[in-house]
């Protein structure tokens, strides 16, 4: 198998859509020998932030001299940079083989009448083969839907659970409630491992302390108002917290203070259980850290900037970003958000900063919210809304949204494009192509 011909398998397999559960990907890895098993975990769930707190903590162990699986969703730039070793993509062949591998064990389970796993289910028994193939010290594996019924809940060695900021996201999925959303997160929670969190509203905390405490685990949350910061920008910040002074990030945002407090307490509790990670080691990975989409700078003159905000918290975070950041500048917007999603609320929070908001399709047509409607929300909000023509591609609409900010913006404007983490790449690659004079 090709890895063209295991993304069209993948491709072909996505008909049976998102189910959550664990008891087919418990038949799967039974019948893959349960690679997980011979794997530990600091299992990541949360709302908004998973993946700055998973590039924070597995940059600075694998500074450590240790060797760091990486597991994430959605990805930005690659299909492939959903499976990662020290920071590395699995390649192409790996993947292609691999995939080949667990399509000959669900063809076996489907001779004989067993349930066929969904697209994440088999992704995530991938990921389990090769970072066992790997032999990696840890695996730092994010949540995809929920925790408690997640199919990377499927693990036992977990060594620490860990929460990123907990709040409504996938309404009436996990959850219709806030503190629904938690009981279902905090699934992932083992007996006797340890558990550390972000800062949390105030019921969030008391059912993840509750959920600690009825499995008899330490329960640490991170403290953000211990975050000194000396200097920040739209390009990164230089903060001290606790024992770890004068540190420095290339990761910028206002949201990212509580990823930091949350990854740095991640790191001192392993550092209580035996792991062996020096301050320089923090400072180097710290330093080291990217996580694409994430507040992430593009270009300069006019400033453009890609942030995931794909819910009303993370456009909360956003909103007070762009503000510190840039006050008094005039802002364009680019958004594409999913259905599924608290649009209106994403558009009440952001509409009324930009000045002019183009929105575009997302490749997920399926779950997307069509440009056109998206639109309509936002002019409730925000004076100059437009949408692309009927019928454009995707593709296209996306590249159109981009060249006509780029036009519209002056030297001391600044353009975001923000919503699904799925459709920033393309974002950047418009952009980069904008750069070059390709399209003109």
């Amino acid at each position: 198998m090709t890895y063209k011909e295991a993304r069209v398998y993948l491709d072909e397999m996505s008909k049976y859509g998102s189910v959550l559960g664990l008891d087919t990907i418990r038949g799967l890895l039974r019948e893959l020998g349960n690679p997980q098993d011979d794997l530990k975990f600091i299992h990541i769930a949360g709302t908004n932030g998973k993946g700055s707190v998973l590039a924070y903590t597995s940059t600075i162990l694998s500074e450590a001299g240790y060797r760091i699986g990486r597991y994430v969703s959605p990805t930005v730039v690659s299909y492939l940079e959903r499976i990662q070793v020290d920071s590395e993509w699995i390649s192409g062949e790996r993947f292609a083989n691999l995939t080949e591998k667990v399509r000959d064990a669900i063809a076996r389970l489907e001779a004989e009448g067993r349930d066929i796993p969904t697209v994440f289910e088999i992704e995530t028994a991938i990921a389990f083969l090769y970072f066992k193939e790997m032999q990696c010290d840890l695996v730092v594996l994010e949540a995809g839907l929920g925790g408690a019924l997640d199919a990377t809940n499927i693990i036992k060695n977990t060594v620490c659970a860990v929460f990123a900021s907990i709040s409504r996201d996938h309404i009436g999925m996990i959850g219709d409630t806030v503190e629904e959303i938690t009981r279902n997160k905090a699934g992932i929670i083992k007996p006797g491992c340890e558990v550390v969190s972000a800062e949390q509203e105030k019921s969030v905390e008391q059912i993840l302390r509750q959920c600690a405490a009825e499995q008899g685990c330490t329960y640490v949350q991170a403290q953000t108002d211990q975050i000194r910061v000396i200097k920040e920008d739209y390009h990164g910040i230089y903060f001290s917290y606790k024992i770890f002074q004068n540190m420095h990030t290339v990761m910028a945002g206002k949201n990212q203070l509580s990823n930091l407090a949350a990854a740095l307490e991640v790191i001192r509790m392993l550092g209580s259980m035996g792991y062996e990670i020096s301050i320089r080691d923090v400072r180097r990975g710290m330093e080291r850290t990217l996580w694409p989409g994430r507040f992430t700078c593009i270009g300069e003159n006019p400033v453009f900037i890609l942030d995931g905000a794909h819910n009303e918290d993370a456009a909360l975070k956003l909103k007070e970003s762009m503000e510190a950041y840039f006050p008094g500048r005039r802002l364009l917007g680019i958004a594409g958000v999913f259905r599924d999603k608290e649009y209106d609320r994403i558009a009440q929070t952001l509409g009324p900063l930009c000045a002019k908001i183009y929105t575009v399709d997302l490749p997920n047509r399926d779950r997307g919210l069509s440009a056109r409607r998206l639109a309509g929300v936002f002019r409730a909000y925000c004076g100059c809304v437009e949408a692309p023509e009927e019928q454009r591609q995707q593709e296209q609409t996306v590249g159109d949204a981009v060249a006509a900010a780029l036009k519209e913006a002056g030297s001391r404007d600044v353009i975001v494009a923000f919503g699904s983490l799925s459709y920033l790449y393309q974002v950047k690659a418009a952009y980069e192509r904008e750069i070059r004079g390709e399209n003109r």
